[in-house]
């Protein structure tokens, strides 16, 4: 066998192309077995042109004038499946010679790989925004049930651990006759109209320092100084009760459903925590919530009754009055107030 036929033998085996090009006709003066193989027998067209239509031929003449290289792909159909080929044109011979030589690489299985990795970093993109975005919502869920504080305190440890807060300020709200207006109104409307109240709730009483510790149906409640401590509690929750009013007032006068809230707010210490294992929620407990819970059904509709316990806690921002008491008022007895603002007129902040 001769070097030829060897060499033949390793080009085929390597999947490798090779041609002789005129480079003043561009014609292809000899083909080895692969490449015809790939492009055609004896009777295929030896214009390069023909073979290639889509290769810049202008381009692969500059390039090659001065004995340079000039290199190309290009794909094609070979039975029934494509094929890709890197080209490689060298000038061949000394400068009174115009061939060069044409080398054909088989990179199909590389740019089949090219085009898996290609996929799967945009699935892995996807994937990984997708799953930033998840990360997003399942925070922003988490943040609405707890404190930030408390959060980063989950997500650092997977628990939150009970605190005792000494002294802060919680405020009690629920509807008078909400049965009645459940009753008379269809419950996508209730739904809505609590919603858009509750926003706005939240939305005052962040400005004024007080957190939303959760919402059951017609009740609110909401809390100054946990889980970070707030100087002012007791005036936070005062402050965020007189325009929780003002705002439902306002809305009364354009909507069918006339809202009537009663508040009740207290100061002294409770514990936070969060509770349940699965269901997570940040709930606040212990004696301040009590005495709020128990003040607002003293309260009248539109009004805010205050404990004793927050009452030396108040500047002359707000008045208190007495209220009456409770015919059947358990023992021992308290001494509740009506809290209204000393100069609402003169008042600031959202409505």
């Amino acid at each position: 066998m001769t070097i030829e036929a060897i060499n033949e033998q390793l080009l085929r085996a390597i999947g490798v192309g090779v041609a002789l090009l005129d480079l003043e006709t561009l014609e292809l003066s000899f083909r080895n077995d692969t490449f015809m193989e790939w492009f055609g027998g004896p009777e295929a067209s030896a214009r390069l042109a023909d073979l290639f239509p889509t290769l810049d031929i202008e381009a692969l003449g500059a390039e090659l004038s001065d004995g340079g290289k000039f290199t190309a792909e290009t794909s094609f159909k070979l039975k029934r499946r494509r094929m890709t080929v890197a080209m490689d044109f060298t000038r061949a011979g000394n400068a009174g010679e115009r061939i060069a030589v044409l080398v054909c690489q088989n990179i199909t299985r590389i740019k089949e790989l090219e085009s898996m990795i290609d996929s799967y970093s945009m699935m892995v993109e996807r994937n990984t925004h997708e799953i930033k975005r998840e990360k997003e919502q399942v925070e922003k869920l988490l943040l609405n049930m707890m404190p930030r504080s408390a959060y980063e305190e989950y997500k650092s440890f997977g628990v939150v651990a009970p605190r005792i807060f000494e002294s802060v300020s919680v405020l009690t709200l629920d509807f008078e006759n909400f049965d009645r207006i459940l009753e008379a109104n269809d419950p996508a409307v209730i739904v809505s109209e609590l919603n858009d109240i509750y926003t706005a709730f939240d939305r005052i009483g962040e400005q004024f320092g007080c957190e939303r510790v959760r919402t059951n149906g017609d009740s609110y409640f909401a809390v100054s100084g946990v889980p970070d401590p707030v100087l002012d509690h007791a005036e936070s929750v005062a402050k965020a009760a007189v325009r929780f009013l003002r705002y439902l007032s306002r809305r009364n006068e354009s909507h069918p459903i006339r809202w009537q809230a009663r508040l009740g707010l207290a100061s002294g210490p409770v514990v936070g925590s969060v509770v349940g294992v699965q269901k997570y929620i940040y709930d606040v407990f212990g004696p301040a919530v009590e005495r709020a819970t128990r003040t607002r059904t003293r309260a009248q509709g539109m009004t805010v009754a205050a404990h004793p316990s927050i009452r030396d806690l108040l500047d002359s921002r707000f008045t208190l009055t007495p209220l009456a008491p409770a015919k059947a008022q358990p023992e021992p007895r308290e001494d509740l107030f009506l809290l209204e603002e000393s100069n609402p007129a003169t008042a600031t902040g959202p409505a």
